[in-house]
């Protein structure tokens, strides 16, 4: 695919650097010539300097021959008019990068497609999201809903005495007589390989699992894990940023008691004015003893959004100190996400990450409709929509010439949720959740075409 991005900030840099590793046709746009200068010695990709709204500079770098444009500058103003001008140009598909969180939330008012933009992204809700998310799985470490909760990806580290622990996959699913979840990947503790399950896999103490499953699975999960579903009411919100504005809004709107603590006095008062069920305190976060004067160790959850990575997981580990159950943290790093288990915070989130996530399934052949890459795992989790032509459709799972290096976890027919297994046919219609490594995409791909 010929692809062009303009903005070489962190979300530009982070996608021109995962789409290069898959041989795609790159050209980076960015007025900084610091930022393009690196990204060109670091990645095999095309630069062009220069205003990416210039419609000159856009036919320099062939737009109208381009499958995907994709806005990710720090000006929302010129990623939407980039857009537009670039399906005005020629291109097959745009997706511009926002700030302003009313547009995704009024995208069903506001038909962006008909403008010219055929997505938006806002990092910063979906950070939120995410946030909204854990806390309702609170004792999982990372989580993914498909159609709306139909099916729901979990991961977990399994601790010391979980009954998974010692035992196979195929032991581990006898537990109980009716399936209702499925293993789709896992990492050993102290190794960087993932690994796709199989029946004759065994579960280790500290193994991080990702499970896909369905409502009733859930219950059948915290059992199998060892976890504990906690009842989370109260949240504590460190810093008033974009993302943390996002997530006390949903956070409220859910009934959740939610306390926001913002350093800038000026800052923290327009939060209050927006929030108004929502206590919001002027203080440093920076300093332990502000954090028990309002009651940290009261707190259900801690979240810590502040724009800086460090302060963000400092204040997660005080956090943990004082025995809150739910800890997560904002970082911009992602080599972080290496050692956030073994530092002691349950969950690190990414804007880049999420961002990526978001925008890849674009780039996936077959009718990909959610796409996520797993936090430090090196394996994606596609959802597939099967169509008349595709080569599962009518197929039993056994009988699909599947890859090794991937998994069916789950399917979607008729808005319900079903863990799938090998006497289980594919039919037209059917959204088919697989979870593969890199060298398993192509093929897996083909299979949907």
């Amino acid at each position: 695919m010929k692809i062009i991005i303009a903005g070489a900030g962190e979300v530009g840099f982070h996608l021109a650097k995962l789409l290069s590793y898959e041989s795609q046709d790159i050209t980076l746009i960015d007025t900084n010539k610091e930022s393009l200068a690196y990204a060109e010695s670091h990645l095999d990709i095309r630069v062009l300097r220069g205003d990416a709204t210039s419609i000159s500079l856009l036919k320099d770098a062939r737009v109208a021959n381009s499958d995907l444009v994709i806005g990710v500058t720090s000006s929302e103003t010129t990623n939407i008019t980039l857009c537009l001008l670039a399906k005005q140009l020629g291109s097959k598909r745009t997706i511009a990068r926002i700030s302003n969180t009313e547009f995704v939330e009024h995208r069903d008012v506001i038909k962006f497609h008909e403008l010219g933009i055929d997505e938006l992204i806002s990092p910063e809700e979906l950070a939120a999201t995410e946030i909204k998310l854990l806390l309702g799985q609170s004792a999982f470490n990372d989580t993914y809903e498909f159609e709306g909760g139909r099916l729901i990806m979990v991961g977990v580290s399994l601790p010391k005495g979980a009954p998974f622990v010692g035992k196979l996959v195929r032991e581990a699913a006898e537990v109980f007589p009716g399936l209702h979840f499925m293993p789709v990947a896992m990492q050993r503790r102290g190794t960087q390989y993932t690994i796709i399950p199989r029946g004759d896999t065994p579960f280790k103490e500290e193994d991080q699992v990702y499970f896909i499953t369905d409502a009733e699975g859930m219950e059948e999960l915290y059992k199998l894990t060892g976890k504990k579903k906690e009842q989370i009411r109260n949240v504590m919100i460190l810093g008033g940023s974009k993302v943390g504005t996002k997530a006390a809004r949903d956070l409220c709107e859910l009934r959740f008691n939610v306390k926001i603590i913002e350093k800038d006095k000026n800052k923290a008062f327009e939060i209050a004015e927006m929030l108004p069920n929502a206590l919001v305190i002027n203080g440093d976060c920076r300093n332990v003893e502000v954090l028990e004067e309002e009651s940290l160790e009261s707190m259900d959850a801690f979240i810590a959004v502040t724009g800086n990575s460090e302060t963000n997981i400092m204040s997660c580990l005080v956090a943990k100190s004082r025995h809150v159950k739910k800890t997560i943290a904002l970082v911009e790093n992602m080599d972080y996400f290496q050692i956030s288990q073994s530092i002691g915070v349950d969950t690190l989130i990414n804007k880049k990450l999420l961002a990526a996530n978001n925008i890849f399934r674009y780039i996936r052949r077959g009718e990909v409709v959610a796409l996520t890459r797993l936090n430090n795992l090196n394996a994606e989790i596609l959802e597939f929509v099967v169509k008349p032509t595709s080569e599962v459709n009518g197929e039993l799972i056994r009988e699909l010439n599947f890859p090794r290096e991937a998994i069916i976890g789950g399917v979607i027919r008729e808005n319900k949720g079903i863990i799938a297994l090998g006497d289980f046919t594919i039919l037209e219609g059917d959204r088919v959740v697989v979870c593969c490594l890199p060298s398993a995409i192509k093929r897996v791909e083909k299979l949907f075409l």
